[in-house]
């Protein structure tokens, strides 16, 4: 059984689950996630990242259409995590189908959240789709950090992918970078696009400079 920071998520887990009509215990669909969050090879997308994601969806919340289907996506966004594989987002999406059919959940609410799981592979929104933006904008947050907080947001991404030598980290990262500051936005919900498009921007461009991009 989670203790910690753990048993907080897990009864944040218990509670939407039950909320959204699930008629299977919740507890044990949460423990996987969980255990799948914890995996030794991450270490930016962890349970922390997952804690900070659902709270800010619960800071954006007002503008969500259905704020709790984006908290079950933020719990399967990263759910499967494998830096050496591109289709994280997929697989990830492909399990919330499978478990949140298993666990009773209406076919109209699964189908939204593999949907919104596998925006976040782009973090490209349609206009109008307010449950994409606030996941995305909830899922970026980390981009508009303080200095000493994004520097440790990078250097646990490098980390994350150590097996990467340098000269193809960089240049992988840089696309990445330049990808994301070539959105029309980095933020489509007005408080986050208030709040963070600046900072994030400029932390972007340094980090890209950085890489001697």
């Amino acid at each position: 059984m989670p203790t910690g920071p753990h048993a907080s998520l897990l009864a944040r887990w218990n509670a939407l689950l039950t909320r959204c009509g699930s008629a299977a215990d919740p507890a044990p669909y949460g423990e996987e996630l969980l255990r799948r969050w914890s995996e030794p090879q991450r270490r930016y997308h962890t349970t922390a990242h997952l804690a900070a994601v659902l709270e800010q969806v619960d800071a954006l919340a007002e503008h969500a259409a259905d704020a709790d289907t984006v908290r079950l996506a933020a719990w399967f966004h990263d759910a499967v995590h494998r830096p050496d594989r591109s289709e994280n987002e997929e697989r990830s999406a492909a399990l919330a189908e499978r478990a949140l059919t298993e666990a009773g959940l209406d076919r109209r609410q699964v189908s939204e959240t593999a949907r919104l799981v596998r925006l976040t592979a782009g973090h490209d929104p349609a206009p109008g789709d307010r449950d994409g933006e606030v996941l995305c904008d909830a899922d970026l947050a980390v981009l508009a950090g303080g200095p000493e907080a994004y520097a440790a947001y990078a250097a646990a991404v490098r980390e994350e992918y150590g097996f990467v030598p340098e000269d193809a980290f960089r240049a992988g990262r840089a696309a990445v970078l330049r990808q994301l500051l070539g959105l029309p936005a980095l933020y489509r919900t007005a408080a986050a696009r208030d709040r963070w498009e600046e900072r994030a921007r400029h932390n972007l461009a340094t980090e890209l400079e950085l890489l001697g991009d």
